[in-house]
């Protein structure tokens, strides 16, 4: 994929996916704010309605009992009594008919003990409304006395009386002690019954303030935090004035604003996690498509490097096969024969690694086993890469410390392991091949360690040197030849034997390679 294009892809998903999760944390956040203010605002409904519940609980409890004493009082302070009076004739009927509306007023005096305040006595005014209708029915002649015929109807205007208790009381009662006016458990109980129709459900603590002091009547855990809680005027006069301020503070608003909101709000994270792991997925899979890409791309450029130079050597060795000279010269002959049996045997050689892998990969390698003693394994092993040793000035010792080493395996493919973890040490050896063979029997498995003194390997190149294709490198110039498939047809192997390889290294100070298997009686 070309580099501008992928980029151009991953920003795009970006993009996408930093759209999705501010969409969500918008909502989310939006939703919160929603609902705390749908909270709010249905706690200031609930106080305001508890204060005038009981507010108005008070006026009718002393109402009631006002009326009673209004009731057996008989003589009045003052009367005044105010009439209309208005006629209406019928002359065809002879009909005369006079309509009187009067109010009767009644001043009072009345003990205020009953209310329990330091005011001596109330006036009041019993208002009463008197209508009356005479009807005259004069004589044909318009001589003798008329007939009369009068209705009355008296009636209490108590809704007006009652309007002047409440301004009367609402001054006087502002002077009675709050504990004598109303108690926590009504408190309580009627903010619970309130709250829980508005659906409030979270618990509260309350207390009753009086010029910004606390008064006896507070729940036991009351504290004053600006953030939850809330506040209503309790007892206002007509003037809107009071001296005490109902508090009431949710310590669970939080808790309360997010459980109603909690499903969805969970159930949008789970599907934004979602995307986001698919978009990791995707993310890590274009990467690695990019990176096997261009692993093939470096193999295909090695494969080529290696089968170019021994093809090279084939095609020059038999262009001097051709000269004369060298047909009649056996040293020369024996010479060009073995050049082109090695460079055969070379090309060979990396075929076979490439067609191993694949079979690999395919679960078509046949992998017969067989009893094996793992010292005569690693003595063919290591007959097989003694000349390049030695022809490096070199060396390849063993120091065999195991006593039993009979394995489960096969062969060809255990012997084709060690080699490839030999020609790796011998590779990265920069100068002679220093290598050490190591056996020890632990409980039930056999532990081979093959040590060499080459370039060693970081940490970060030591997790991935069992990756297909993978091979380290400095900058972009890979400093020793090949293809990157050694170490992966070993662990392959090793996986189908159930064994287990490590590898531990250092920069400059070579690798051990750590084989574990598993003894058979």
């Amino acid at each position: 994929m070309n580099k501008k294009l992928f980029a151009i892809l991953i920003a795009l998903m970006t993009l996408s996916l930093l759209g999705i999760i501010f969409v969500q944390g918008y909502w989310i956040t939006n939703a919160y704010q929603t609902k705390e203010d749908q909270f709010t605002f249905n706690v200031r409904q609930s106080l305001i309605s508890v204060s005038s519940k009981i507010q108005m609980r008070e006026l009718e409890d002393y109402y009631t009992v006002y009326s009673g004493y209004v009731d057996s009082i008989n003589a009045p302070d003052n009367v005044n009594f105010s009439e209309l009076i208005y006629t209406t004739s019928d002359n065809i009927n002879n009909e005369t008919y006079i309509f009187s509306d009067g109010i009767l007023e009644e001043d009072y005096k009345l003990s205020s003990n009953f209310l329990d305040t330091e005011v001596d006595s109330i006036q009041f005014k019993k208002i009463t409304n008197k209508k009356s209708k005479t009807r005259l029915v004069l004589g044909i002649d318009g001589s003798g006395a008329p007939a009369k015929n009068t209705v009355e109807s008296f009636s209490r205007l108590k809704d007006y009386e009652r309007n002047q208790f409440d301004e009367m009381f609402k001054n006087i009662s502002a002077k009675t002690p709050i504990h004598k006016r109303v108690t926590g458990k009504e408190l309580e109980d009627e903010l619970k019954k309130d709250l829980a129709e508005r659906g409030v459900t979270s618990k509260f603590e309350y207390a009753v303030y009086s010029n910004n002091l606390s008064t006896k009547i507070k729940s036991r855990n009351f504290e004053l935090n600006p953030d939850n809680t809330y506040e209503t005027p309790l007892f206002e006069n007509e003037e809107m004035q009071t001296n005490y301020m109902l508090h009431v503070n949710f310590s669970g608003k939080k808790k309360e604003v997010l459980s109603s909101i909690l499903g969805m709000a969970v159930l949008s994270l789970v599907f934004t996690g979602v995307i986001i792991l698919a978009y990791s997925s995707a993310l890590s899979q274009l990467f690695k498509q990019r990176q096997i890409s261009q692993i093939k791309s470096d193999f295909i450029n090695n494969m080529t490097h290696e089968f170019k130079t021994p093809i090279a050597t084939i095609n020059l060795a038999l262009d001097a096969l051709k000269n004369p000279k060298v047909k009649d010269n056996q040293e020369f002959l024996t010479r060009y024969l073995g050049m082109i049996r090695d460079e055969n045997r070379r090309m060979h050689a990396q075929v076979e690694n490439v067609l191993r892998i694949s079979k690999l990969e395919k679960n078509e390698l046949d992998l017969p086993k067989e009893r094996l003693k793992l010292h005569d394994i690693l003595e063919k092993s290591i007959s097989h890469v003694s000349l390049m040793v030695e022809d490096r000035g070199g060396y390849i010792a063993t120091h065999f410390g195991a006593l039993k080493t009979s394995v489960l395996g096969n062969e060809s493919h255990l012997t084709n392991v060690l080699v490839n973890i030999f020609d790796n040490a011998i590779k990265y050896s920069e100068d002679s091949p220093k290598i050490d063979v190591y056996t020890e029997n632990v409980k039930n498995s056999v532990i081979l360690k093959i040590r060499d003194q080459g370039m060693g390997m970081s940490k970060a190149v030591q997790k991935r040197i069992f990756e297909k294709f993978y091979r380290e490198a400095t900058g972009d110039i890979h400093n020793v030849k090949g293809h990157g498939l050694g170490l992966a047809y070993v662990k392959r192997i090793l996986d189908d034997h159930d064994a287990e390889i490590f590898v531990e290294s250092e920069k400059e100070k070579g690798s051990t390679f750590i084989i574990k298997l598993h003894l058979i009686s």
